[in-house]
């Protein structure tokens, strides 16, 4: 292609004369040690799961009370070196560095909607619309269960764990990534090359396919945490439609339906699947809330989304540091730590992703667009579906603590949406965007699963179809065992696992990037 795409137009990314090279089955560009090491240390966690569920419970719990009690801090430190460190690249001279000398690709729409869609999966629609009934029953800082303290924070700290310092972890990789590939001239986004700051020659040796096997497996167990929880919240829409029950054979038949969604999507590739089905997506959601918005109590929404804005600003932080040291009520570990871990689980393969389609943006433009775009969006679920469940909680129409009590807590945002003005056919619209929301995140996820057990990649050029569609499937092996084992502990703790060695990585990633840009910001 002699001249460069100009902003908003739609280019595959494999070219010959304008139309696209289709991949053959060829093996010879796979990076062997990372696809096999990835497959072992897969199989190695997830066949207990399915061998013996009850002993696998009770090991993920053990595993998880140890890491809260005496690493957990270690991810609260992590956001706010993260945090800062993107502030500070964002408004220094580092800032006007570019990856790559070509404009942007993607529109500023498709890029945004791209990064939203890929980095919250179902999450958002299920966190958004239940997670202040966790916080009125075990509210922070000490507060009385439902009183109006508590209920102020439950309409606050989803917005903060969803806020600027989740986001952050996804602008830090993208950055080391993106410069690596498109500025140094690496020939591969793998995570490692991004340390080749820190780590030299070492890189490619053992310490670099380490490295790449953690990103691995703390990808897949993030991304297993997110579909087994969106997997039972549109089980119980399906079954508040049609009465299908919500029993585990129900739950695999979701999972293979949204498999063959993108499945579909990742075989097409960035600019036919996934730019298409997050612009889809991100219509469909603004469509949801809009809805929501205007049907349900609109001031109260709106006086209770100004209020949780100025509760968090006031006391971001209080928040962000908050370890609990003298009461140690539990909230922290099972609340800020999760999010921080998962973050931090999530962070390098957004960053691969946001690499992808972020050639021709300024580092600033990356780090703040991601904070804003991604913490605005997720700031309007806890605000208004959010909001909309806490007004029928505090009118009697629907208790959802209770149900949260009782385990219910996906049959719970069913029951809310029900509420609503013709709610059986908008909880039919709520389940496909669903659907296609957990597709968009697991499409863009198999695809930077293939780009990293790539060898090489060439400029503009997309991992191998058979690799992709490979990932795309074994996706699901994960969050099926955990599915099995049950219950939100078993999700929590395997992200906080998973997550972790990758602490150190992510300091790696910042000491490379800054060694590489230190000339740009004398």
């Amino acid at each position: 292609m002699d001249n460069p795409p100009s902003i908003g137009q739609s280019v595959p990314f494999d070219f010959d004369k304008n139309h696209i090279v289709l991949h053959d089955m060829d093996y010879s560009g796979l990076n062997r040690a990372v696809f096999f090491g990835s497959l072992i240390v897969l199989f190695l966690f997830a066949f207990p799961l399915f061998l013996a569920p009850e002993w696998s419970l009770e090991q993920l719990d053990a595993m998880k009370t140890f890491v809260d009690n005496n690493l957990g801090y270690v991810y609260q430190w992590l956001a706010i070196v993260v945090l800062v460190c993107s502030f500070w690249i964002s408004f220094s001279a580092r800032g006007s560095l570019r990856l790559g000398n070509t404009k942007p690709v993607f529109s500023m729409y498709s890029w945004a909607s791209m990064i939203f869609c890929a980095g919250v999966a179902t999450g958002i629609l299920y966190w958004g619309g239940i997670e202040w009934a966790y916080y009125m029953i075990t509210p922070p800082f000490g507060e009385e269960p439902h009183s109006p303290e508590a209920m102020e924070w439950a309409a606050t700290y989803g917005m903060f764990h969803w806020g600027i310092a989740g986001w952050a972890f996804y602008g830090i990789p993208a950055l080391a990534i993106g410069h690596a590939y498109y500025n140094l001239g690496r020939s591969s986004m793998r995570l490692s090359v991004a340390c080749s700051g820190v780590l030299g020659r070492y890189s490619d040796a053992w310490p670099g396919k380490v490295i790449d096997i953690l990103f691995m497996i703390g990808l897949l167990g993030a991304t297993g945490t997110s579909l087994g929880l969106g997997t039972p919240m549109i089980t119980a829409a399906v079954d508040e439609i049609l009465g299908t029950g919500t029993s585990f054979g129900v739950k695999l038949v979701i999972i293979l339906i949204c498999s063959l969604i993108f499945a579909i999507s990742v075989y097409l590739g960035l600019s036919k699947g996934i730019k298409r089905l997050s612009n889809v997506n991100t219509a469909m959601a603004f469509v949801f809330l809009g809805i929501i918005l205007l049907a349900g109590p609109t001031v109260f929404i709106l006086k209770m989304f100004s209020n949780s804005l100025g509760v968090m600003a006031q006391n971001f932080i209080r928040m962000i540091t908050w370890t609990d040291p003298i009461n140690n009520t539990g909230f922290v570990e099972d609340w800020s730590i999760f999010y921080w871990s998962w973050w931090t689980a999530v962070g390098p393969f957004m960053g691969i992703f946001i690499a992808k389609i972020s050639q021709g943006r300024s580092f600033r433009q990356i780090l703040l667009g991601t904070m804003f775009f991604g913490s605005a969006g997720c700031a309007l679920f806890f605000g208004i579906f959010g909001n909309y469940g806490l007004h029928q909680e505090l009118s009697d129409v629907l208790i959802s603590t209770e149900l949260v009590q009782q385990g219910e807590a996906a049959r719970a945002i069913s029951d809310i949406i029900k509420t609503l003005p013709l709610g059986t056919i908008f909880l039919g619209f709520f389940a496909i965007m669903s659907l296609i929301f957990m597709a968009t995140t697991f499409d863009s996820t198999s695809y930077v699963l293939a780009l990293a057990t790539t060898r090489e990649e060439k400029k503009n050029q997309e991992p191998a179809r058979w690799l992709r569609l490979f990932w795309a499937f074994l996706l699901v092996l994960l969050p099926v065992g955990l599915m099995l084992v049950g219950g939100l502990d078993a999700l929590k703790t395997t992200v906080l696992l998973s997550a972790l060695p990758l602490v150190v990585v992510y300091i790696i990633l910042i000491l490379s990037l800054f060694q590489w840009t230190q000339d740009q910001n004398q």
